[in-house]
């Protein structure tokens, strides 16, 4: 775990810093007397002011949890009524709940205790931004999370973490963060289980667990695969070692987002076997042999930290290989997987094949390889615009209804995250019970409302591009032709 530099201790739990400043790190409470199921919050008037969520969020389609395979945290796990939240721009989910009682969110794991018919929206949130707040001997213990609702409304909160106490969790201590408007502090729990922290609200801000330890910490991995997408013929991957921590696995995706090179994720099981633990030294081994960059890793939390550390593998063919993550001190495989020419070769095949176009019978021949996809890619940004009439033909009802016809089961996942429709307006399209394709051309329709004038071929292809299924995206550069 990569943290900020200790500061001197302090008696006050509460102790808040200036958020957004430039300033020392907190004095948050470090006392190891106080443990995590014995004390009160000490309240505290705050605004309640909500942290930044949306500027923290990547794409809703990125979100994808990672169910831990412990038999001894399953076994513990206490159940509660399961409810699936709706997917809400910008990662954001909203939970409806009709009367009172305890509901485990199914896609985050949370579990709220509410008092009455309520609506609690929640989002998953980058412990990065708040690195410099988080300070020895206290670790990140799982997700931090942004949560809007009426506090009078809410209990308690029980938040997911990412450790295994399995049977030794007497000398650990866990607490809330607490981001508030005023600055930072650290609350105390009311309880933990094998999975779960549980807090009694206070107010409403970003919120997290965290822990400090006398004994060493073992932590849920996972092992999560990306494939660089280019021309070559050879194979390279970015393979990150993460605690099993939204917040961490969610700041992976929106690294290789943002990166220079194009990825795609492969679909891997993700959970390791074996727990991790801070400063044990693992390697990666490729059969076939592979080159492996670095070849050992000593494994961190990497929770705190802007960039997040990744091993590369290359194979000068395209072979199917097997990758094994091996403890050295003890030889134990902690994962593993098998990768086979059709975990990675489905994305280019889509991409060079011939399709149909969707100009009545009109065909037009497509790339046979990525180096050609660039350079269509390149030819398209210098369509002559000078007159902004090619440019901004708007699309027609035709061709609105061809691409429907081409969008996956996902599309409202689509139309959320990426042409930014709300949800109500895809409720009431859902409402009229008509058949699928003409709800999405529906869809399509409310999104070209929305945007009106900017309603254009290439706008649309800007907003779905890598999005949608290679059909799709071919029906997409067939209109960005006609214009």
């Amino acid at each position: 775990m990569s943290l900020s530099p200790g500061v001197p201790e302090s008696s006050d739990d509460h102790n808040a810093v200036s958020e957004g400043k430039d300033c020392p790190s907190p004095n948050l409470d470090i006392s190891k007397d106080s443990k995590s199921d014995n004390g009160e919050p000490n309240p505290e008037t705050t605004n309640g002011d909500l942290g930044e969520s949306s500027a923290e969020e990547a794409s809703a389609q990125e979100f994808s949890k990672i169910q831990s395979q412990c038999e001894h945290c399953n076994a513990e796990n206490k159940h509660h009524e399961q409810v699936t939240p709706r997917l809400l721009a910008r990662g954001q989910f909203l939970l409806k709940v009709d009367s009172e009682g305890t509901y485990q969110c199914s896609e985050t794991g949370l579990i709220f205790e509410v008092t009455r018919k309520v609506d609690i929206k929640y989002c998953i949130l980058s412990w990065s931004k708040y690195a410099d707040l988080v300070v020895k001997p206290w670790v990140v213990g799982g997700p931090l999370f942004d949560v809007k609702c009426d506090p009078a409304s809410l209990t308690s909160i029980q938040f997911p973490h990412s450790l295994c106490l399995g049977r030794h969790d007497t000398n650990m201590t866990f607490k809330v963060f607490h981001v508030k408007s005023s600055g930072a502090s650290l609350e105390y729990t009311v309880d933990h289980s094998a999975t779960h922290v549980k807090w009694r609200v206070s107010s409403l801000s970003p919120v997290g667990p965290v822990i400090q330890s006398e004994e060493a910490i073992f932590h849920h991995g996972a092992v999560i695969l990306y494939k660089v997408i280019d021309h070559n013929p050879s194979l390279s991957f970015r393979v990150y070692i993460a605690t099993n921590n939204e917040s961490f696995i969610k700041d992976i995706s929106k690294s290789v987002k943002h990166s220079s090179k194009k990825f795609m994720k492969i679909d891997k099981p993700p959970v390791c076997q074996k727990l991790l633990q801070n400063g044990r030294k693992y390697r990666l081994i490729s059969e076939p042999e592979a080159e492996i960059t670095p070849e050992e890793i000593e494994f961190v939390d990497g929770s705190l930290l802007k960039l997040k550390s990744y091993i590369e593998v290359y194979l000068e063919q395209p072979v199917e290989f097997k990758l094994l993550l091996v403890e050295m001190d003890s030889e134990e495989i902690v994962w593993k997987a098998k990768l086979r020419e059709c975990d990675w070769v489905q994305h280019d095949q889509n991409r060079n094949i011939s399709k149909s176009c969707i100009s009545g019978n009109r065909r037009r021949k497509m790339s046979s390889s990525l180096a050609d996809e660039e350079a269509y890619d390149k030819r398209m940004r210098q369509v002559d615009t000078s007159d902004g009439v090619k440019a901004r033909t708007l699309l027609t009802d035709a061709q609105l209804i061809t691409l429907a016809g081409k969008l996956g089961k996902d599309w409202i996942k689509i139309a959320i995250a990426n042409l930014e429709l709300e949800i109500s307006d895809i409720d009431a399209i859902r409402e009229k019970k008509e058949e699928v394709t003409i709800s999405k051309f529906r869809m399509l329709k409310k999104w070209q409302e929305k945007e009106q004038n900017n309603a254009t071929a290439q706008h649309l292809y800007n907003c779905l591009k890598n999005t949608v299924s290679a059909d799709a995206q071919d029906v997409l550069k067939g209109f960005l032709q006609e214009t």
